[in-house]
């Protein structure tokens, strides 16, 4: 059975192995095809009977140009980027990995928080540019630093990774709050559920974890902003989607947030034009909670295990 990977640089950049899907049939693993819809992709795919994919785009166009198409695996939990519809109209099966990295996502989420109160790498850049050497005082700090101890941090979207967060924020002697549409036994012993308005007034810290729905979208705007408190700090390594960015941008330049901490953009590369990379206060990554070489690694396998239950006749993780 003939396996292609379309994109399978960010998954696998030479330091773990291919060896799991090799074993599976003839694979072909690209680094790269497209982010955006192209002819490319069906002619990568060609007479493959499984496409594995992460960011590229596989739509009813490439489809009905992949007659020999039988499953599609997709190298993350999100699978926004394939008409699951028509897959299904098609008898194709949609394959994801829906649990990789909880710890990996809750660990950059609370480092993301961190950075923003200690500043620890402005000051570490400062120190190499030459500002600690020339200081007449045994010490200095060039931005306010904040003590996570005794705050409240509010989640919005507790379900895994929220509540991953919450452990990690309660043992900081962080009190938490969590708004979610499903409330959880177990997410009651890690914070109060509260409805929104409430979770956005009280709250020190804000984290999103929510998935993208037609609810969330926007969810940090100017209105839900307005209703903070001042000074308040914005980590999200969610979804782009879920903040209007000039919104939070004119927040940060007008002091209303204290500051963002972002792993995610509403476009990915990030625009050019996108108003938070000239914001103060905003610490930016490159959509890179999940990438840690463990974390890879089960995706590796996840998806090896989804190929290897459908060529069995059993899929699993089907997600349409």
């Amino acid at each position: 059975m003939k396996i292609v990977v379309l994109d399978g640089y960010a998954e696998n950049p030479g330091d773990i192995s291919w060896a799991p899907l090799e074993a599976l049939g003839e694979l072909t693993a690209h680094d790269r095809t497209s982010l955006t819809e192209s002819p490319l992709i069906a002619q990568r795919i060609g007479d493959a009977e499984i496409a594995v994919t992460n960011k590229t785009p596989i739509t009813r166009a490439v489809i009905d140009a992949c007659p020999n198409l039988k499953a599609i695996a997709v190298l993350a939990t999100g699978y926004n980027v394939v008409d699951t519809v028509y897959a299904r109209e098609k008898s194709i099966p949609v394959m994801n990995v829906p649990v990789y990295g909880t710890d990996n996502v809750a660990q950059y989420a609370i480092a993301l928080l961190l950075e923003a109160c200690s500043h620890i790498g402005h000051h570490d850049r400062s120190v190499h540019a030459g500002d600690w050497t020339k200081s007449i005082d045994f010490c200095y700090w060039q931005r306010p630093l904040i003590e996570v101890s005794g705050k409240t941090a509010g989640i919005i979207g507790f379900g895994r990774i929220g509540m991953a967060v919450a452990r990690i924020l309660r043992a900081m002697n962080v009190r938490v709050l969590a708004y979610s549409r499903t409330e959880r036994a177990e997410g009651r012993t890690l914070a109060d559920y509260v409805p929104l308005d409430d979770l956005l007034t009280q709250s020190d810290f804000i984290f999103l974890h929510c998935p993208l729905t037609p609810e969330t979208d926007g969810i940090i705007s100017a209105a839900n902003i307005a209703k903070m408190k001042d000074g308040v700090i914005i980590v999200n390594n969610g979804r782009g989607q879920l903040i209007v960015e000039a919104d939070l941008a004119a927040a940060l330049t007008s002091g209303k947030l204290g500051g963002a901490a972002v792993d995610v953009a509403s476009t990915e590369p990030i625009a050019a034009d996108n108003p938070l990379l000239h914001a103060p206060n905003c610490i930016i990554t490159p959509h890179i909670s999940w990438a840690t070489k463990e974390a890879r690694e089960r995706i590796m396998q996840m998806t090896a295990d989804n190929v290897r239950a459908f060529m069995d006749g059993t899929p699993t993780n089907v997600v349409n």
